[in-house]
């Protein structure tokens, strides 16, 4: 593998992890499109692997923008369950109840990838077409959602809002769909703002994504030498992009919209289509 497509894969998952234009999908759309066989032959098996390492790379990017976040919800979720006697209404008793309904979130994409997602890699993550098609349905909805009045902030976050943000998370397993536009389109529909919307979308991948880290592990396998250095590269960039991609998102949304994610989804969808019906593959 050369070490500039590591470098270019990675910034592509760090940018796409976080952007609502699906990470998974512009893996698989990247290499066919620059006609790249990295992990053809005896190295299929390294792509796995290399795919873990992106994560890490995006999870560090992710939880070192949100840092402060990330340490505050930690301290309360343990602080609520060793102590119980936080008085309702305040801070601490408001950070508990979201660290563990974060976690709550996380379930319904945890069992759904436990289950359905080596079905989704072996049939369905080479349809270029489907993934096209992803993109453009959901932008659509992303668009139709942000059109939406929604003035709800962070504290607002309750039950409900976990279970179907969590269970339109599950549905990011296909690519083309994307985690963060599917978290952010249910999030826009249930009344939530841009910003508390974004914010909220990136707390749960960064235990969807640490999860999917661990779960994934278990197959991982030795890399050779010749690979070390584009695994690093890749990791590094993912990271490094992934924590630009979480700023810009933020600043984008808090100061425009998310159109012109919707409008980048559905150009890129319908020009995937249009070479699928040439000859360029």
């Amino acid at each position: 593998m050369l070490i500039l497509h590591a470098i270019v894969l990675g910034i592509v998952q760090g940018l796409t992890e976080f952007f609502p234009i699906s990470s998974s999908g512009h893996l698989l759309l990247a290499p066919w499109l620059l006609g790249w066989h990295d992990f053809a032959g005896e190295a299929s098996s390294l792509q796995k692997t290399f795919d873990v390492g992106l994560h890490i790379g995006t999870l560090v990017g992710a939880v070192a923008y949100l840092r402060h976040d990330v340490v505050r919800y930690i301290r309360a979720g343990v602080l609520a369950v060793v102590r119980r006697g936080a008085v309702k209404g305040t801070r601490a008793a408001h950070d508990g109840r979201m660290a563990w309904l974060l976690v709550l979130a996380s379930v319904p994409a945890a069992l759904t990838g436990a289950i359905f997602g080596g079905f989704i890699e072996d049939n369905l993550d080479d349809k270029i077409w489907l993934i096209a098609v992803m993109l453009i349905v959901g932008g659509l909805f992303l668009g139709w959602a942000d059109r939406l009045h929604g003035s709800r902030e962070i504290e607002s976050f309750g039950t409900r809002d976990a279970l179907l943000m969590g269970a339109g998370q599950a549905l990011a397993l296909q690519p083309g769909v994307s985690r963060s536009g599917v978290t952010m389109t249910v999030g826009r529909f249930v009344g939530f703002n841009r910003e508390a919307t974004a914010r909220i979308s990136f707390l749960m991948a960064i235990l969807i994504t640490a999860g999917a880290v661990l779960f994934k592990s278990k197959d991982v396998g030795s890399i050779p030498s010749d690979f070390y250095a584009p695994f690093l590269w890749g990791i590094v960039a993912s990271a490094v992009t992934g924590w630009i991609a979480v700023w810009a998102t933020l600043r984008i949304v808090s100061t425009y919209s998310f159109m012109p994610f919707v409008v980048y989804r559905i150009v890129v969808g319908v020009a995937v289509l249009l070479l699928l019906a040439s000859s360029f593959r």
